[in-house]
């Protein structure tokens, strides 16, 4: 059933990618020097990756059943409704004011790294929406995003091609987590949260917002839209609003098995 959720561009880019990084990866091993660049590229990845979780496993607060435990609750209580056996070691970390939340593995092990503003929200009754943050990134974990980022890594250099993929992948997620949240509402709530704060948004006109974006237009809005990794917040706000029938029909499916 959750295939119906995933966005209609995800497979067949990554499909694409997957056989453009293959021919590249053939290529490269071929000649002796190639296989030695691969193997740099690689260590050096690893390298970066692993003091960047690292910094965060030193400095962040790490959720537990003592340590935020609500938090902890909501996020295993979703993590196991979407069929992930293991919950991710999850950290909030301090962020100078910015509201986002991203998901990682290293060595075969995944982490969720909340920033500690998009926390605070639970402090003004936003707790469905932090969940919402939670279960985007769950999902993907869930649908193994970063992994898969890895295998078609030369393919993530070609222009617009990466961008286009990570941008499916992240409407993906939204369509998984507002179904697991049971509310697209929430979601809605959520990501107008990330574009106006939390204080905000109570007063923010969904509608306007949507209608403001549609009426943008020129090279550099298209320009910085191709060359993004997430799609528009008001686009992915109109995404949730025009899937919220498929979401529901996903419950009823999902309540019957």
């Amino acid at each position: 059933m959750e295939e119906r959720l995933v966005h209609e561009d995800e497979k067949s880019l990554y499909i694409v990618c997957l056989i453009l990084s293959i021919f590249t990866y053939i290529g490269l091993i071929i000649s002796i020097i190639g296989i030695v660049y691969i193997l740099i590229g690689f260590l050096i990845t690893l390298f970066l990756h692993g003091i960047s979780i690292g910094h965060i496993r030193n400095n962040g607060v790490k959720l537990s059943e003592r340590q935020f435990p609500n938090i902890y609750s909501n996020a295993k209580k979703v993590a196991f409704e979407m069929g992930i056996e293991k919950l991710p070691d999850i950290f909030i970390v301090q962020s100078g004011g910015m509201l986002n939340a991203f998901a990682t593995t290293f060595l075969g092990r995944n982490f969720i790294v909340l920033y500690s503003d998009i926390v605070e929200i639970v402090k003004d009754g936003h707790e469905e929406e932090l969940n919402f943050i939670i279960a985007h990134e769950l999902a993907h974990i869930k649908r193994k995003h970063v992994i898969k980022q890895f295998l078609i890594l030369p393919a993530l250099w070609i222009p617009f091609l990466g961008n286009a993929y990570s941008r499916a992948c992240e409407y993906t997620c939204d369509r998984i987590a507002a179904v697991y949240v049971n509310s697209p509402n929430d979601a809605t709530n959520a990501l107008a949260i990330l574009a106006v704060g939390n204080r905000l948004f109570v007063n923010m006109d969904i509608v306007e917002y949507i209608q403001n974006a549609r009426a943008e237009s020129g090279f550099f809005i298209w320009l910085s839209l191709v060359l993004s990794t997430h799609p528009p917040l008001p686009k992915r706000i109109e995404e949730i609003q025009y899937f919220n029938n498929v979401v529901e029909t996903f419950k009823v499916s999902k309540a019957s098995m």
